[in-house]
């Protein structure tokens, strides 16, 4: 098992290598960046004041805007814009041979030298094996204090999502095995189809219109995770209100994960139920009820129970982003959708190499789990 291990971790580096290189090669052919979207913060901003000041041309000929000394009203200065490429880590300051002072563009022996993309992807790969993520383009926080910020709201999201999801499953898995091809095996085979048919962010805009007020019943907030008065609030009062904020959120996401867990759970049943042993109880005389959760379940909850990290990891994952960002939960999932409309590439691929090298350690772990739970799975026999 060790050599099996062993094998996984080294298979890690070119795999996380191999993600971001891809990642990092589809952002040089994406339109716009970081500057692109300065300069039309700057040029939106301009655009306002030359409104506000007398509308338009007419505004500026009154002498609006363009006599103010807005700085965003003549658009940002080519020096500005070099500063802002240096700090950025697209170009460096290259100065003249025996320059000894400080390199600074406003020195005529210095100017900017453009980084090649490769340059900056290896400087950008070299810092990350340091777990040097830099800082946020747009945030006076380092990337590594973003995520540390947002991580509770979204491993809440994901953990209640992962054991409600467990929680319906594995009883309704269950009951469908031991009801199954009647009635009711058929109508909720048809339910769990049309749920997981459903988007997870269609589904959450129902929920919304339905329960927050949208055009029916305002029983639960619209978004946050908690309410206005919440230090006022007693400590049993927090715990309803938090679980009232939640309650949304979490029944969206789950929807589509507890479906494959359900048809898992079914079949790892249908298929112990049939084998010899589960026969030979019954032929003693033992009840129904001792046959399934003395025997069965036992060994047909190990593929479901051995799969927990993994599933945990896709709901925290692939629901996240949308359902934050439709329930204004400020979390990664909100955090990174934000990143990627500014082009805020420290966030971008700071958090893309951290939860990379999570998702592939979680995916050993699986294997781990699997073995530990059942003893007479060997990878690295299968794997020779």
């Amino acid at each position: 098992m060790g050599a099996y291990i062993l094998r996984r971790l080294l298979l890690v580096i070119p795999t996380l290598f191999g993600i971001m290189l891809i990642n990092f090669t589809l952002t040089q052919f994406v339109p716009g960046g970081p500057i692109e979207q300065i300069i039309a913060r700057v040029e939106g901003e301009a655009d306002s004041l030359r409104n506000i000041s007398g509308g338009g041309d007419a505004g500026a000929a009154q002498g609006g805007v363009e006599d103010s000394g807005y700085q965003g009203a003549r658009g940002i200065s080519p020096e500005l814009l070099a500063q802002l490429e240096v700090q950025m880590g697209f170009s460096r300051i290259v100065c003249d041979e025996g320059f000894a002072g400080t390199p600074d563009l406003k020195d005529p022996a210095c100017r900017k030298e453009p980084i090649p993309a490769w340059k900056r992807f290896f400087y950008m790969m070299g810092d990350y094996l340091r777990f040097d993520f830099g800082k946020s383009f747009f945030h006076s926080q380092t990337v590594i204090e973003l995520v540390v910020d947002k991580m509770p709201v979204s491993i809440t999201l994901g953990l209640w999502s992962t054991i409600l999801a467990y929680l319906i499953s594995i009883p309704l898995g269950i009951r469908k095995a031991v009801k199954d091809g009647t009635p009711f095996d058929t109508w909720t085979s048809g339910a769990i189809i049309i749920g997981y048919a459903i988007p997870g962010f269609l589904f959450a805009v129902m929920l919304m219109v339905l329960f927050a007020g949208g055009s029916y019943w305002k029983i639960f907030p619209l978004r946050g995770l908690t309410s206005d008065n919440w230090d006022q609030l007693s400590m049993m009062g927090k715990a309803l209100d938090y679980l009232w904020h939640i309650a949304l959120p979490v029944i969206a996401t789950t929807i589509s994960s507890f479906a494959t867990m359900t048809l898992l759970t079914k079949n790892s049943f249908l298929d112990e139920i049939n084998k010899q042993y589960v026969m030979t109880a019954r032929a003693k005389g033992l009840a129904e009820r001792k046959v399934l959760y003395g025997h069965v379940f036992r060994n047909a909850m190990l593929i479901v129970i051995a799969g927990f990290p993994a599933t945990f990891l896709g709901v925290f994952f692939g629901a996240s982003i949308i359902v934050e960002t439709i329930f204004s939960l400020d979390g990664l999932g909100l955090l990174g959708f934000q990143a990627a409309v500014e082009r805020n590439y420290p966030v971008i691929f700071g958090t893309l190499y951290v939860f990379g090298l999570i998702s592939l350690v979680v995916g050993i772990l699986s294997d781990l789990m699997y073995v530990f739970v059942d003893p007479r799975i060997d990878f690295e026999r299968r794997a020779g």
